[in-house]
C-alpha cells in the first residue's frame, strides 16, 4: 500500500493535486493546517482513502481528534499535526507517544521542515509543507508485510 502524507497545506490544494497524480497513491494522510484543504482534496479524488487531523491553524474542532493510531497492512501508525507534542523544539514527545502506542510509523506536521528518518524499529516522517511555494514537499510511505519504507520528494 503506497500513502501519500501530506502536511501544512496552508490553502495550496493544487501542489497536493499534482502530487496525487504524479504518485498514484492507495491512500492519503493529512496532518493538517487546513482541514479544509484535505476535504477539497478529497472530494476531487472521492476514490482514494483519506484520513486527516486538524492543526494548530485548524482552530478548535471537537469533531476531529488531535491523534490518531490506527493499523494499516500490519502497520501501527500514529499521525498527528505536532503542535500537541510541540514537536516545533523537538520531536521527543511524539516520538515517545508512538513508541509508547507500539506505532512502527510516526506521521506528524508543523514544523514545515521535512525529516524523514528511521530510528530504532521506528520511521519518523515529516512531510515538510505541502503549501510551501518555494520548497513544496511531502512523504510517502510503502507498506508491506507488516513493514514500512519511507522517503520524501518535492512537487
Amino acid at each position: 500500500m503506497k500513502i501519500l502524507i501530506f502536511s501544512d497545506s496552508h490553502g495550496n490544494v493544487a501542489n497536493m493535486e499534482d502530487a496525487v497524480r504524479l504518485e498514484s497513491p492507495d491512500r492519503i494522510f493529512h496532518l493538517g493546517d487546513l482541514v479544509r484543504d484535505a476535504e477539497e482534496l478529497a472530494a476531487k479524488f472521492p476514490h482514494i482513502p483519506l484520513t486527516y487531523v486538524p492543526g494548530n491553524c485548524d482552530g478548535r474542532r471537537p469533531d476531529l481528534p488531535e491523534e490518531r493510531v490506527f493499523t494499516l497492512d500490519g502497520v501501527k501508525i500514529l499521525m498527528t499535526h505536532g503542535h500537541i507534542h510541540h514537536v516545533k523544539t523537538t520531536p521527543a514527545l511524539a516520538v515517545r507517544s508512538a513508541r509508547e502506542a507500539g506505532a512502527k510509523l510516526l506521521c506528524f506536521g508543523h514544523t514545515h521542515e521535512a525529516l524523514c528518518q528511521f530510528e530504532n524499529g521506528l520511521w519518523i516522517l515529516n512531510p515538510g509543507s505541502v503549501g510551501s511555494f518555494r520548497e513544496a514537499s511531502y512523504g510517502v510511505a510503502v507498506l508491506e508485510e507488516g513493514g514500512a519504507v519511507c522517503y520524501l520528494s518535492h512537487v
